[in-house]
């Protein structure tokens, strides 16, 4: 009778999913820890022996045993004499209101008083369980087959060893971590002809960050800015909820055309390595002609280094910001694109003045990013890991090309712009009368994913016939399917 838990307990507290690929023990302490935390497990309740709940879970006693040992050196559980366990009486269970909540009802008008709106007419929607599809070709995502998780397991450790946690664990302030921003500036930026200082390099949380910063540092009433149409559509949005006015010219086969700039432009926002989403690379006259142009008419160029590392079919081109002589030019790159989108690290690189500014507008919000986040990536690229995936990607992704280029052919579906360079996507171009948001969703049906084309442009009455597909995220056997079936409805929805 000693050993019987207290019938109290609810029995979902005591559950495991054996297909989960979270380890059994670690299952039982959240599990443990969550009911104390949600006072499901009072302090004083006495919980089952652990044969009792090893026989009960049909997993070993010693699976329970080391979960009951490491919530007591925690603080969560206790133990009492002959093998007994309880909820500690002093667990850092939290204190429970003596006044119950009441119900809003009415009051303000949030939408009237948001400065942003929270909501966007357009916008990318990528589902969460894209994995579940048999042919995802979404942009963006992660192909683990090709990312050695082994090899970032091993950096995340050394990046907590007792040497390094010491100098994480201390408050940064607004810095950030000297290793990440000395290889930046000694590995990175080198390959894209830059040369810059430790102190003309920021780390941001992703390149849109890095976006977010310039336009709240630059912009005020009256200033005038210019970005790609089609284009990043979050830039958009963030550009237009900035003051100030907003020109989107249309890119034609080599991007944005710099004749096209009105003259009392401000701030021009480039994607020139591969144009979102295009593909498309500005050429080596074009990039001068930009640069001439922001000196003749004194605006400065915002360049995101979009997916330089994909140049799959020749050496990428020089990066505007290597061009600048001026000083005019800030440029934004991220990690995120090559390691994984989950990451959210990017950098800004620009003169000292910029970087110090940016850096105290961050430090704002969140200081910096995570340091073991940023000393993690440090080690990556230290130990030659991100030049090797760098080159398995390379590989991969040519092939994967070469499958889909061979595939949109033989459906017939035209590929828009002249991505000479590579990338991971392909814009396509369907007839006049398709709406690419309805494809969209008809092929979801057939577990097709692809990207509506809308979202990129100015808000259009007609329908958007383009439409973006990648081919990270899909493995090469299963582009042919894909396409046909992505073909087949379309031809049934324009037929």
């Amino acid at each position: 009778m000693a050993d019987r838990p207290d019938p109290s307990i609810p029995a979902d507290v005591f559950f495991i999913d054996r297909k989960a690929d979270v380890p059994l023990q670690v299952q039982l302490r959240e599990a443990l820890v969550s009911a104390i935390l949600a006072r499901r497990l009072t302090p004083g309740l006495r919980l089952p022996s652990t044969r009792r709940l090893a026989k009960h879970l049909k997993v070993s006693r010693i699976t329970v045993t080391l979960a009951y040992q490491e919530l007591i050196s925690q603080g969560y559980l206790a133990a009492r004499a002959r093998s007994a366990y309880q909820v500690s009486p002093t667990a850092p269970v939290p204190s429970l209101s003596s006044t119950p909540r009441r119900r809003q009802v009415g009051g303000v008008d949030w939408t009237a008083k948001l400065k942003v709106p929270t909501e966007r007419s357009q916008r990318l929607v990528k589902p969460l369980d894209w994995r579940r599809y048999p042919y995802p070709f979404i942009y963006g995502q992660v192909d683990m087959s090709l990312f050695d998780h082994g090899a970032w397991r091993d950096c995340a450790r050394r990046a907590i060893g007792r040497r390094d946690f010491e100098d994480l664990a201390g408050d940064f302030a607004a810095a950030d971590d000297p290793m990440l921003v000395n290889h930046i500036c000694s590995r990175t930026l080198p390959r894209r002809g830059i040369d810059a200082l430790p102190e003309e390099i920021l780390v941001t949380v992703g390149a849109q960050n890095a976006l977010w910063l310039i336009i709240h540092l630059l912009f005020k009433r009256g200033t005038r800015a210019v970005c790609e149409n089609p284009g990043y559509p979050d830039l958009a949005a963030a550009l237009k909820s900035a003051p100030g006015s907003l020109s989107r010219i249309d890119v034609d086969a080599h991007g944005l055309p710099p004749g096209a700039i009105p003259e009392d432009t401000d701030i021009v926002f480039v994607t020139p390595s591969h144009h979102s989403p295009t593909g498309v690379t500005m050429p080596m006259e074009r990039r001068t002609a930009l640069l001439s142009a922001a000196n003749d008419h004194d605006f400065i160029v915002v360049e995101d280094d979009y997916e330089f590392e994909m140049s799959l079919l020749s050496p990428p081109s020089p990066a505007l910001k290597s061009l600048d002589r001026t000083g005019r030019v800030l440029y934004v790159g991220s990690f995120s694109k090559a390691l994984f989108p989950g990451l959210r690290l990017g950098y800004l690189v620009a003169p000292e003045p910029v970087i110090r500014a940016a850096r105290d507008l961050r430090a704002l919000m969140l200081r910096h990013p995570p340091g073991h986040q940023q000393r993690t990536v440090a080690y990556f690229l230290a130990l030659g890991h991100y030049d090797a995936l760098i080159q398995r990607m390379r590989s991969e992704l040519e092939n994967r090309r070469e499958v889909m280029m061979d595939a949109l052919a033989k459906e017939d579906l035209r590929i828009a712009g002249d991505p000479v360079c590579g990338g991971t996507s392909f814009w396509v171009k369907g007839p006049e009368n398709l709406d690419s948001s309805i494809l969209a969703d008809k092929v979801q049906e057939e577990g097709v994913l692809i990207e509506p084309g809308a979202p990129f442009f100015e808000a259009q009455d007609t329908p958007c016939r383009y439409f973006r597909m990648g081919y990270s995220s899909i493995s090469a056997d299963r582009i042919p399917e894909g396409v046909r079936r992505t073909a087949k409805v379309l031809r049934s929805l324009t037929s």
